[in-house]
């Protein structure tokens, strides 16, 4: 076989494995579908901020109406995503069973697209060997099979986002034009406006270019330096909108406050009988009452004083969110045992052995001195800190799920990518 069918081979590789990806996804998406009642999936997937401001959206309200009722406008979640749920609702009908299944194909879609860039990722870090083990590995990931399902919302597209930031960062390095910096600017600033805690590895990514670009030539500081004020100005326009309307300074999104306080309020406390439980109608209702920036300054008090006289407590639970996050639950070898079924036995040790791989891999990376470390680290170090004092959820570290994938492809391949001999090979 010639280079040059070969190297058109590899092009349409990772192609192959995003198709593979994209009919496992469907094909669940249809299954489950058919299990549950029309009336149900047309509704129960759109009861949450998403669905209700895509509805709103739609149906020209504008971006409001956060649970569904006239509650004025919110800048509770990020507008991208909800923008383009209401064009879905527009052309298949507002909580109708098409526009599910359109939903949830665009989502299978975003997360078999995955495949590519993380097969291009791999084969810069390591080889091509890493590269095919990294993206069968991710057609088959549980979560992202599941996830295009169980949530309407950007989990799928953010998964997308976050490995192509990877790749664009490590396509910036190897190719510094003027062009480039701008379009990585403005491309941040996009993915900031879908999902903002991507931009927890932000830092991680510029630091990683400015020290790449400092040995070779220092007037590329100044780009880089452009492109992380075009991510910004990128932003402005939506940041101008929410001061507008709740006359504060609101980058993206507002609803940081009620995240901490669900993760810390006198719940947790078992001394402590202000509260015992927590509905969704009693927050509703308090949020409709008083109005969504009084309730967000209310719910920030109110964690700030837990957090203060808890100090502790608060500690404890961050722990034990770590362990959920990454296991699947804050007690996974009793939940293990207790487990009826064999496929959530299994998505246990997959999270398990995700976790170890995840670990070897960033072993093999700091041993290997490629020089690929720090943007690696920041998806399980950085991305996922938010959560350890909010909420814990598999859905919510699903973004930087490729980035483990690879990680996991790291370790596995280790023998075949860490010598310069095996480069390129299969």
């Amino acid at each position: 076989m010639t280079v040059e069918l070969r190297n058109q081979r590899f092009l349409l590789l990772p192609w192959a494995i995003c198709v593979a990806a994209l009919v496992f996804r469907v094909a669940f998406v249809f299954y489950e579908g058919h299990q549950v009642p029309p009336q149900a999936l047309a509704v129960v997937p759109f009861q949450n901020e998403v669905g209700s401001v895509a509805a709103a959206l739609s149906q020209g309200k504008g971006f409001c109406c956060l649970f569904q009722q006239p509650t004025g406008p919110t800048a509770w979640i990020a507008p991208v995503y909800p923008f383009f749920l209401s064009g879905i609702f527009r052309a298949f009908g507002v909580f109708t069973v098409s526009s599910f299944y359109v939903a949830a194909l665009f989502n299978c879609i975003f997360s078999a697209l995955v495949c590519v860039p993380l097969f291009r990722v791999a084969e810069r870090i390591a080889n091509r060997t890493t590269a095919m083990a990294a993206s069968c590995l991710w057609a088959i990931f549980p979560s992202a099979i599941l996830i295009p399902f169980e949530w309407i919302w950007d989990t799928s597209l953010s998964a997308l986002l976050a490995i192509s930031l990877l790749w664009f960062t490590l396509h910036l390095a190897d190719h510094p034009q003027r062009r480039n910096f701008i379009l990585y600017g403005v491309f941040w600033g996009f993915c900031l406006l879908t999902n903002p805690a991507l931009g927890a590895v932000l830092p991680f990514f510029v630091l990683w270019l400015y020290l790449r670009f400092r040995l070779v030539q220092a007037r590329y500081a100044s780009e880089l330096v452009l492109s992380v004020a075009l991510a910004l100005l990128v932003c402005v326009p939506w940041t101008i909108r929410n001061a507008v309307q709740f006359h504060r300074v609101i980058p993206v999104r507002s609803d940081l406050p009620f995240e901490i306080w669900m993760g810390n309020n006198p719940i947790y406390d078992e001394h402590s009988r202000a509260l015992n439980r927590i509905t969704r109608y009693e927050q509703v209702h308090l949020y409709s009452q008083l109005g969504e920036t009084a309730f967000l300054d209310q719910r920030g008090k109110e964690a700030r004083e837990f957090i203060r006289s808890h100090p502790a407590l608060c500690l404890k639970l961050a722990s034990r969110r770590v362990i959920a996050l990454w296991l699947g639950t804050s007690t996974p070898w009793r939940d293990f045992l207790r487990a009826d079924s064999a496929f959530v036995r299994f998505l246990f040790g997959w999270n398990l052995l995700t976790l170890l791989g995840t670990i070897i891999g960033l072993l093999t990376l700091a041993i290997a001195k490629q020089g690929f470390f720090l943007p690696m680290v920041a998806f399980p170090l950085a991305f996922p800190l938010i959560y350890y004092f909010t909420q814990e959820s598999l859905r919510l570290r699903h973004p930087c799920d490729p980035a483990l994938a690879l990680l996991v492809a790291l370790a596995a391949t280790w023998p075949w990518w860490r010598t310069k001999a095996h480069a390129n090979r299969i």
